[in-house]
Protein backbone atom coordinates (compact mmCIF):
# COMPACT_ATOMS: atom_id res chain seq x y z
CA UNK A 1 0.00 0.00 0.00
CA UNK A 2 1.10 3.44 -1.00
CA UNK A 3 0.91 5.94 1.08
CA UNK A 4 0.66 8.50 -1.18
CA UNK A 5 -1.54 7.17 -3.45
CA UNK A 6 -3.92 6.45 -0.42
CA UNK A 7 -3.86 10.32 0.84
CA UNK A 8 -4.37 11.75 -3.01
CA UNK A 9 -7.34 8.82 -2.75
CA UNK A 10 -8.67 10.12 0.76
CA UNK A 11 -8.55 13.82 -0.61
CA UNK A 12 -10.10 12.92 -3.88
CA UNK A 13 -13.22 11.84 -1.61
CA UNK A 14 -13.14 14.07 1.00
CA UNK A 15 -12.94 16.84 -1.33
CA UNK A 16 -15.74 15.87 -3.99
CA UNK A 17 -18.03 14.27 -0.81
CA UNK A 18 -17.92 17.72 0.75
CA UNK A 19 -18.69 20.32 -2.15
CA UNK A 20 -21.34 17.88 -3.19
CA UNK A 21 -22.64 15.84 -0.53
CA UNK A 22 -21.66 17.30 2.86
CA UNK A 23 -23.81 14.49 5.06
CA UNK A 24 -21.65 11.87 3.03
CA UNK A 25 -19.10 12.38 4.92
CA UNK A 26 -20.70 11.11 8.36
CA UNK A 27 -19.04 7.62 7.09
CA UNK A 28 -15.71 8.69 7.48
CA UNK A 29 -15.80 9.27 11.66
CA UNK A 30 -16.03 7.12 14.28
CA UNK A 31 -17.62 8.22 17.92
CA UNK A 32 -13.85 8.59 19.00
CA UNK A 33 -13.19 10.99 16.08
CA UNK A 34 -12.22 14.97 17.15
CA UNK A 35 -12.84 17.91 14.79
CA UNK A 36 -11.42 20.97 15.23
CA UNK A 37 -12.71 23.55 13.04
CA UNK A 38 -11.75 27.30 13.90
CA UNK A 39 -10.62 26.46 17.32
CA UNK A 40 -14.06 25.09 18.03
CA UNK A 41 -13.77 20.68 19.12
CA UNK A 42 -16.61 18.21 18.26
CA UNK A 43 -16.37 14.68 19.05
CA UNK A 44 -17.98 12.29 17.52
CA UNK A 45 -20.02 11.27 14.31
CA UNK A 46 -23.07 12.84 14.90
CA UNK A 47 -21.51 16.13 16.57
CA UNK A 48 -18.76 16.28 13.33
CA UNK A 49 -21.52 15.80 10.94
CA UNK A 50 -23.91 18.78 12.50
CA UNK A 51 -21.20 21.04 12.34
CA UNK A 52 -19.99 20.51 8.54
CA UNK A 53 -23.66 20.20 7.10
CA UNK A 54 -24.52 23.22 9.55
CA UNK A 55 -22.59 24.94 8.16
CA UNK A 56 -23.96 28.91 6.78
CA UNK A 57 -23.21 27.82 3.15
CA UNK A 58 -24.55 25.16 1.06
CA UNK A 59 -22.27 25.27 -2.02
CA UNK A 60 -18.73 25.39 -2.03
CA UNK A 61 -15.67 24.34 -4.13
CA UNK A 62 -12.41 23.11 -2.78
CA UNK A 63 -9.12 23.49 -4.83
CA UNK A 64 -6.41 21.41 -3.58
CA UNK A 65 -3.16 23.11 -3.73
CA UNK A 66 -1.14 20.40 -1.76
CA UNK A 67 -1.11 17.01 -0.08
CA UNK A 68 1.66 15.82 2.00
CA UNK A 69 1.25 12.34 3.65
CA UNK A 70 3.25 10.49 6.66
CA UNK A 71 3.24 6.63 8.55
CA UNK A 72 1.74 7.28 11.98
CA UNK A 73 2.23 4.92 14.59
CA UNK A 74 2.82 1.14 14.35
CA UNK A 75 -0.99 0.18 13.25
CA UNK A 76 -0.70 1.88 9.69
CA UNK A 77 -2.39 5.47 10.34
CA UNK A 78 -1.50 8.34 8.12
CA UNK A 79 -0.96 12.13 8.93
CA UNK A 80 -2.34 14.01 5.86
CA UNK A 81 -1.75 17.77 5.14
CA UNK A 82 -3.65 19.19 3.07
CA UNK A 83 -3.69 22.65 1.84
CA UNK A 84 -5.64 24.85 -1.10
CA UNK A 85 -8.32 27.27 -1.77
CA UNK A 86 -12.30 27.07 -0.90
CA UNK A 87 -14.46 29.06 -3.05
CA UNK A 88 -18.22 30.06 -2.27
CA UNK A 89 -21.11 31.21 -4.59
CA UNK A 90 -20.79 35.33 -3.85
CA UNK A 91 -17.68 36.08 -3.00
CA UNK A 92 -14.66 37.19 -5.46
CA UNK A 93 -11.77 36.24 -4.07
CA UNK A 94 -11.46 32.54 -2.84
CA UNK A 95 -10.26 31.51 0.63
CA UNK A 96 -7.31 29.65 1.73
CA UNK A 97 -7.35 26.99 4.03
CA UNK A 98 -5.01 24.37 5.77
CA UNK A 99 -6.55 20.22 7.10
CA UNK A 100 -4.93 18.13 8.98
CA UNK A 101 -6.56 14.66 8.69
CA UNK A 102 -5.02 11.55 11.18
CA UNK A 103 -6.33 7.99 9.34
CA UNK A 104 -6.69 5.18 11.18
CA UNK A 105 -7.09 1.55 9.44
CA UNK A 106 -9.99 -0.59 10.26
CA UNK A 107 -10.55 -3.96 10.01
CA UNK A 108 -12.29 -3.91 6.49
CA UNK A 109 -9.26 -2.52 5.11
CA UNK A 110 -10.03 1.61 4.55
CA UNK A 111 -9.50 4.00 6.88
CA UNK A 112 -11.61 6.84 9.12
CA UNK A 113 -10.44 10.22 10.53
CA UNK A 114 -9.39 9.87 13.82
CA UNK A 115 -8.44 13.94 13.77
CA UNK A 116 -9.61 16.82 12.07
CA UNK A 117 -8.18 20.14 12.10
CA UNK A 118 -9.09 23.24 9.82
CA UNK A 119 -8.44 26.15 9.54
CA UNK A 120 -8.60 29.22 7.25
CA UNK A 121 -5.17 30.77 6.30
CA UNK A 122 -5.44 35.04 6.96
CA UNK A 123 -3.02 37.20 4.99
Amino acid sequence: MDPDAVAKAFVDYYYTTFDTNRAGLANVYQESSVLSFEGQKYQGTQSISGKLTGLPFQQCKHQINTVDCQPSGAAGGMLVFVSGNLSLPGEQHALKFSQMFHLIPTQGGSFYVQNDIFRLNYA
